[in-house]
């Protein structure tokens, strides 16, 4: 984004074809980070010592100068009745706008049933990250007919797992992509295991902050069997805390076969050992949730952790603008 400072006449930069000015004779150009102030006899002169800010290449660096405010700045016309003696040369001041900072980068893991679908959901609504799910990601490169999604699709036609190299590039790809990389991400269940989180780190995707919500076995188990399904409109239902809103839809809903006590037990242990494998890896970055409250205080949870890290981002930013 081009910057102006206002001070009068349009005039150009004698190496760059395209400037942006709103006033005078004080103008960026849109390929330098060099403020141009020509050598004239009337010009625009600093009232105090400017602010000078070298520029620093950084990844995390925004080229925007917006938001940078420059000194106070007062037009002089200079007396010609008296000799026009010319003023001192005008200096060149390097600029470097605030620096912008990084998005978000999250992962949140949690049980069959811990609420980790709805807190995704509230978490995309207000910092308005890009939510990566592998499932919905694998079903919509199958869908699709990508490279990865053909392999995918010989594995499941097979009746087989789809292997971790297959799905840690499908979600590389989507770690990859413009919104992902502007926006931030909220990478939702993945990875699953030591092994998947690993070769994300391998290619470099590692998170600010990895959420997990805990949930006593007892809720859980609750929450799982009670579950049903509409099979008309898709929707799920739970028969005690969010119940069919009529007797017609009561009786078409259907359970899953593993929505059973045993089967969630099962899956259970098998969670908390994978969760147990990534967590090592992101030790110094977990963050536990309460998820036996209700969903809107696990949000609160969630919200105030994430609020905070971004503060620290921003103090961080300017910091190192100033």
């Amino acid at each position: 984004m081009a910057f102006c400072a206002a001070l009068g006449a349009i005039l150009p930069h004698p190496n760059h074809s395209q400037n942006y000015v709103v006033s005078n004779s004080l103008s960026v150009s849109s390929s330098s980070s060099s403020i141009y102030v020509p050598n004239l006899n009337s010009i625009s002169i600093l009232k105090r010592p400017p602010l000078l800010l070298s520029t620093q290449s950084s990844s995390s660096s925004s080229s925007s100068l917006s938001g940078l405010s420059l000194p106070h700045v007062e037009t002089l016309i200079p007396n010609r009745c008296n000799n026009n003696k010319p003023l001192p040369k005008a200096p060149k001041f390097m600029v470097t706008g605030c620096v912008k900072a990084e998005p978000l980068r999250i992962m949140i893991s949690g049980a069959p049933a811990s609420g980790k679908g709805t807190q995704c959901q509230l978490i995309t609504q207000k910092y308005d990250l890009v939510h990566i799910a592998a499932g919905d990601l694998l079903r919509a490169e199958v869908a699709a007919g990508s490279e990865n999604g053909r392999q995918a699709r010989e594995y499941m036609e097979k009746g087989q797992l789809v292997p971790n190299e297959i799905v840690v590039m499908m979600v590389k790809e989507r770690l990859l992509q413009p919104d992902s990389q502007e926006k931030g991400w909220l990478l939702d269940g993945y990875p699953r295991s030591l092994s998947q989180a690993n070769a994300l780190k391998g290619f470099g995707f590692e998170p600010d902050l990895f959420i997990l919500l805990e949930v006593s076995e007892e809720i859980l188990v609750e929450r799982v069997v009670g579950r049903r399904l509409d099979p008309v409109t898709g929707k799920i239902y739970h028969l005690k805390y969010s119940p069919p809103e009529t007797e017609e839809i009561a009786s078409r809903l259907t359970q899953r076969f593993d929505d059973t006590e045993e089967k969630v037990k099962l899956r259970l242990r098998t969670h908390h050992q994978n969760v147990e494998a990534v967590l090592s890896l992101y030790e110094d970055k977990t963050v536990k949730i309460n998820g036996n409250v209700c969903k809107e205080d696990v949000f609160v949870q969630i919200d105030v952790v994430l609020t905070k890290l971004l503060e620290q981002r921003k103090e961080a930013s300017e910091s190192v603008a100033a």
